[in-house]
């Protein structure tokens, strides 16, 4: 492979990934976080609201959504998109609705203990979710997210089909110019495979910091199997008053 492939196509194709995958992440990281504490609301109509536009989102193809966006919207609404904005936005609202689930999830596995405790200290509901309940919750979600994370750098490739230049369309470049399909490929390959390695690395390091601010020591991995502590019940309220104390010294 030249040097002009590198610079003209393909390190310009992974940086159109990157800005791809920091975009869509950023984007369905807030659809995640409004939709998934919704689907914890009081009201029937908010959780019906919102599950409906889980299940709607889960049980279509980001592709086909991405063709909508960029095709049908402009005849459909006379208004039309960019290419790299129409892949974000199908990207993002694809794997949003995967994401709010993971938030949902963590929000209800947060010990009732804490919930009482911030209750019987007449904190509001939205000082609960604050200072107490997303604290906790959200170390639990960065794992499931980290894999959420790699999935949606590997579906930044289905921009491609909306000519959006990523690191898929300049290697379909360079395999025309240059018929060599094993070379092209195998780099595109080894390049996805590092941008997920750094992506893992970095959630990891979120994670250790993130279990660090609630005094949670991170997992040892390689040192036998994994053991879950257990807290009693007068364990989980003493933590739960703590947490709680920092929270409301803010």
């Amino acid at each position: 492979m030249t040097a002009g492939l590198w610079e003209n196509w393909l390190l310009p194709g992974v940086w159109i990934t990157i800005q791809l995958t920091l975009y869509s992440a950023v984007f369905a990281a807030v659809v995640a976080f409004g939709i998934g504490m919704a689907r914890t609301s009081r009201l029937w109509i908010v959780r019906f609201l919102t599950g409906f536009y889980v299940e709607i989102f889960r049980g279509t193809s980001a592709l086909v959504l991405m063709f909508w966006l960029f095709f049908v919207m402009p005849l459909a609404f006379g208004y039309q998109l960019v290419p790299m904005w129409a892949a974000v936005l199908a990207l993002g609202l694809t794997y949003g609705a995967y994401g709010s689930e993971i938030v949902r999830g963590a929000i209800a596995a947060v010990a009732p203990a804490q919930r009482e405790a911030a209750i019987a200290l007449s904190f509001t509901p939205a000082q609960r979710m604050r200072r107490v309940i997303l604290p906790q919750a959200i170390p639990e979600m960065i794992p499931p997210f980290n894999n959420l994370l790699i999935e949606l750098l590997k579906a930044t490739a289905l921009v491609s089909a909306v000519s959006v230049a990523d690191i898929t369309f300049a290697a379909q470049l360079s395999r025309l110019a240059t018929g060599d399909s094993l070379e092209i490929y195998t780099i595109i390959l080894v390049l996805y495979f590092v941008l997920a390695f750094v992506l893992t690395r970095l959630m990891r390091l979120l994670e250790r910091r993130a279990k660090a601010g609630i005094g949670q020591a991170p997992a040892k991995s390689g040192k036998g199997p994994l053991v879950t502590r257990k807290l009693s019940a007068r364990q989980e309220t003493e933590q739960s008053s703590d947490i709680i104390t920092a929270g409301g010294a803010q």
